[in-house]
């Protein structure tokens, strides 16, 4: 006797149909496992064994042979224990197989017969909504799969409530969730810019970052506050729209760091350490998982200590920075993630940290300090638009009463900016100024004659660079939107310029 169930594995983002197949065979009592499954599926034998006979149900001594088709894709994790076991009733004539065939089955198996929460939930019930079958998913997933509308999503506990629930014993109904409400309960942030006190000039940075979309590189001694402000950022960012936390959810859904919170309602903050390697940052396992790039996918990516990270990690940044998106490739697959992050790295003046600070005495010769900025290489940096100088704070300043600017403040000021830019960029196909072509820069950033005149001015006495000069104008026309200005005007040229620390070269 043969029973076939569907569950689901990912591959990337994509969620590929696994059948399940449970047939009785003749031979010595076993119960093996085909279809290129990795070591928790083969595992899979003894939980699902365990938790048949602790569920009450009986597993006759026969040769079982469970086939997870196609057998070209690789299976991984406990995600078809619950699929196996229910098809094992089936076979021993302890469940009807008819009532297996339509509906889609994902969990794993505790030795006790309850029923545990799988990884990649959400992009698996994209895929099934479209079959139009029923999806079993564990009640802790339940939320998460019913984010998808027109799913009808039936949450169990155990094995044996799925199989009373396929015999007709038990009632179960569809679970409902509205994502629009789960968006409207965000959670606030903890830290806020108020608590920020000093520092005008790099709160004013962050803010143009922000309004942009522009990568920036905080540089300063040690106790400045960079990894303060940058932990502010997500604050001021725009709120995510139902699609963009949709996308985020499925990431950490497939990477298994969701930790219970069915939807992603706050933009993302990954801070990897300088240790991470190239794996860990891009994403990488036999069967790729997404790495810290993804995972900060429509928030931030903090690198703190930026050149005290391996020069292979910071290249492999190169393309996702460019592109929006990593590609991972294997003998047998590859990949695709989407890695659309607003990079903020953080670095010191110095090897010793104290070149710029004005209390400590710096004892780094010319030639360390150059070998020390040299760790990052030029095509990196010609990815990263703001160079912001974060000077030390006085102690005077920090012993005040009051507040700064609060995060609201100044997320209303980036909201306004970023309405004028996606009113004028939706023709272009792209979404903030930071992504404008070369060749749009002439009739989306018109500026005055004086403004033109300052910009050569400043090219020819700091000797900047082509690449410097696009950098500079899209900037200034993140400047011109945050001030409500149709043309860049002198002042917002000034301005970005200021924010090109190191083309100026003001320590070496």
């Amino acid at each position: 006797m043969l029973a076939r169930t569907t569950a689901y594995t990912t591959l990337g983002l994509t969620a590929v149909p696994v059948e399940v197949e449970v047939d009785a065979t003749r031979g010595l009592p076993a119960l093996t496992i085909v279809g290129l499954p990795d070591q928790a599926v083969r595992e899979a034998r003894e939980r699902v064994r365990s938790a048949i006979l602790n569920s009450q149900y009986q597993l006759p001594s026969s040769k079982f042979l469970v086939n997870l088709a196609p057998a070209d894709v690789k299976k991984a994790g406990g995600m078809f224990d619950l699929g196996i076991a229910l098809g094992l009733l089936a076979v021993s004539q302890q469940l009807d197989p008819a009532m297996l065939a339509s509906v889609v089955v994902l969990g794993e198996l505790a030795l006790d017969g309850s029923v545990r929460a799988v990884p990649g939930v959400l992009p698996i019930a994209l895929a099934v909504r479209n079959s139009r079958r029923r999806l079993v998913v564990p009640a802790p997933n339940a939320t998460e799969a019913a984010l998808v509308e027109g799913l009808e999503v039936i949450p169990v506990a155990s094995l044996s409530e799925a199989a009373a629930w396929l015999a007709g014993t038990t009632a179960i109904a569809p679970y409902r969730v509205s994502c629009r409400r789960l968006m409207r309960s965000v959670n606030r942030y903890d830290v806020d810019f108020a608590d920020v006190k000093g520092q005008a000039h790099a709160k004013r940075a962050l803010e143009v970052a922000v309004a942009g979309g522009h990568h920036l590189l905080l540089i300063g001694p040690p106790g400045a506050g960079k990894t303060m402000l940058a932990q502010r950022i997500p604050t001021i960012q725009p709120d995510l729209s139902i699609e963009e936390a949709l996308e985020t959810t499925a990431l950490h859904s497939v990477a298994g760091l969701l930790n219970g919170h069915p939807l992603v309602t706050q933009r993302p903050f990954r801070a990897p350490h300088h240790t991470s390697s190239a794996a860990s940052l891009i994403g990488g396992d036999v069967i790729p998982k997404p790495g810290e790039i993804s995972l900060a996918h429509h928030g931030v990516l903090f690198l703190d200590e930026l050149p005290e990270f391996h020069r292979d990690v910071l290249e492999s940044l190169r393309q996702p920075l460019e592109e929006g998106r990593v590609h991972i490739g294997r003998a047998k697959q590859s990949v695709t993630f989407p890695a659309r992050f607003l990079l903020a790295a953080a670095m010191n003046p110095c090897p010793c940290g104290y070149l710029t600070d004005p209390r400590r005495r710096c004892r780094c010769p010319s030639t360390r300090v150059a070998k020390y900025l040299a760790k990052i290489s030029g095509p990196l940096l010609d990815r990263i638009d703001l160079h912001v100088e974060i000077p030390a704070v006085p102690i005077d300043l920090l012993t005040q009463p009051g507040t700064g600017e609060r995060s609201a403040d100044i997320k209303a000021r980036v909201m306004r900016a970023r309405r004028r830019q996606r009113k004028r960029l939706t023709r272009l196909g792209v979404s903030c100024n930071a992504r404008l072509r070369h060749r749009d820069l002439r009739t989306i950033c018109p500026m005055t004659d004086s403004a033109a005149a300052l910009l050569k001015s400043a090219m020819q006495g700091f000797a900047l660079s082509a690449r410097s000069y696009d950098k500079i104008v899209k900037i200034s026309r993140t400047i011109s939107d945050l001030a409500g200005s149709d043309e860049i005007l002198p002042d917002h040229i000034a301005e970005a310029i200021q924010y090109r620390s190191l083309d100026r070269q003001l320590w070496v």
